[in-house]
């Protein structure tokens, strides 16, 4: 067993951490127990992109089923619909009954749930064990979350959120492929791959160490109060936390419409050809794990990334909306990328800089729960705008004024904080 993890310091819940302390943690114990949240935190993406390749096949399948050509790609997004109505639900119960706890028993029902479709064969029954997949992946995700956040602080802890961000965009380009690969063996193949999980919880039970709450660490007494009421008696920082989901809402339309758009944009180019999609698919992707590494190196706080996160987003979108041909479209594409690969982990550090031990499972699922609804809502926007402004190149041309608008507003708020924090000079009175 590895040894216990020591009681971290948790930040004020109304101040982000500029320049937050570090408590480093090492050992085997802590490569081990962040081996297995970055493992846990890629099932959810798993979920996301496995099945699509072999979506054809199931339409093909079911083609005798009314509502086959809704019913089916549901299949595909229903479990991000869950996660972001549940994950806020998840957080509740992550802070009154535990995460590893939660974690564990997520993870079984995620394989038991994931792997139901091999033995299904009722289309609409298949869709409901997909939406309660999601809900697994509510819990797995914040459960993952938060233990990272419990973990470990200060700059250790704002690395380890960015590394979350790059697992993501590798595991994404690797699921994609797994699941193509085993779609040749029929639409039902890739469905065992949920069955992974059920290495992963037992690993979970042994090796994660129960987090301690810092604000514990001096209790008098052992009777002292517990988390949830020490929640009870501190309000819960809904304020500073509101701005920071709305902008999450906001940066994951702008971060998912690239990776949701880039094949029909290539194809109204003239690109048809699935390996050249791929490759400037597979090049955007690389761009976010490179942005992410930059968060991770330059020691910055989460709130000076921010304009320069937007800005590029905003940069790569007004590229794609004038480029005139496909290669200034990757180029585009790439530039849009790098800044989400630095505004993912830049918002989630931010949020989780307002939260203590005892809000930091409501917080998370709070945050999830908004980065996943943007997720599901990112076709919608894109469709609404399309139908608005004529073509999809327009639409992106809509999102690069709003994600300048966005930069100009950070950029200034930055820039008073900035202004704010500069002491007044000392005046010298004569005699």
């Amino acid at each position: 067993m590895p040894a216990s993890v020591p009681p971290l310091p948790s930040p004020t819940p109304t101040a982000v951490e500029d320049t937050p302390t570090e408590q480093a943690v090492s050992g085997p114990g802590h490569r081990l127990r962040l081996t297995l949240l970055m493992a846990g935190s890629c099932l959810p993406i798993l979920g996301a992109v496995l099945i699509a390749p072999v979506l054809p096949q199931m339409q093909a399948h079911f083609a005798d089923v009314p509502g086959v050509d809704a019913l089916v790609p549901m299949a595909l997004t229903i479990p991000a619909l869950s996660l972001a109505l549940l994950a806020p639900f998840a957080g509740v119960i992550v802070d009154r009954l535990g995460r590893k706890r939660l974690l564990v028993v997520s993870t079984v029902l995620y394989a038991i749930l994931g792997t139901a479709p091999l033995w299904l064969d009722s289309l609409g029954a298949i869709v409901a064990s997909r939406a309660l997949v999601g809900v697994a992946e509510a819990a797995i995700m914040t459960c993952s979350t938060t233990l990272i956040g419990d973990y470990y602080s200060g700059r250790q802890r704002d690395r380890y959120l960015a590394m979350q961000t790059m697992c993501a965009a590798i595991s994404a380009t690797a699921f994609f492929v797994l699941g193509g690969a085993a779609g040749s063996a029929g639409w039902r193949a890739p469905f065992w791959a949920y069955a992974v999980s059920l290495l992963l919880a037992p690993a979970m039970a042994a090796f994660l160490s129960r987090p301690r709450p810092a604000d514990r660490a001096n209790d008098p007494s052992p009777t002292a109060s517990g988390p949830t009421e020490q929640a009870a008696k501190r309000p819960f920082p809904w304020r500073p936390l509101a701005g920071t989901c709305a902008l999450t809402l906001f940066g994951a339309v702008l971060f998912y419409t690239v990776q949701v758009e880039m094949a029909f944009l290539l194809n109204d180019m003239g690109v048809t050809n699935p390996g050249v999609i791929g490759l400037a698919t597979a090049g955007s992707s690389a761009a976010v794990v490179i942005g992410a590494v930059v968060f991770a190196k330059a020691g910055r706080s989460p709130q000076a990334w921010l304009p320069t996160a937007f800005g590029l987003s905003a940069l790569g979108f007004a590229v794609i909306w004038l480029a005139p041909d496909p290669v200034v479209l990757t180029v585009g594409a790439v530039i849009n990328c790098l800044g989400s690969g630095i505004m993912l982990p830049s918002l989630l550090t931010l949020a989780m800089s307002k939260l203590h031990y005892a809000d930091r499972g409501r917080g998370t699922g709070l945050w999830t729960g908004f980065f996943f609804l943007g997720q599901f809502i990112c076709p919608l926007v894109v469709l609404a705008l399309t139908s608005a402004v004529g073509t999809l190149a327009n639409a992106l041309g809509v999102l690069a004024l709003a994600g300048a608008v966005a930069t100009a507003a950070l950029g200034l708020a930055a820039r008073r904080r900035r202004t704010g924090a500069t002491p007044e000079p000392i005046r010298h009175m004569a005699g």
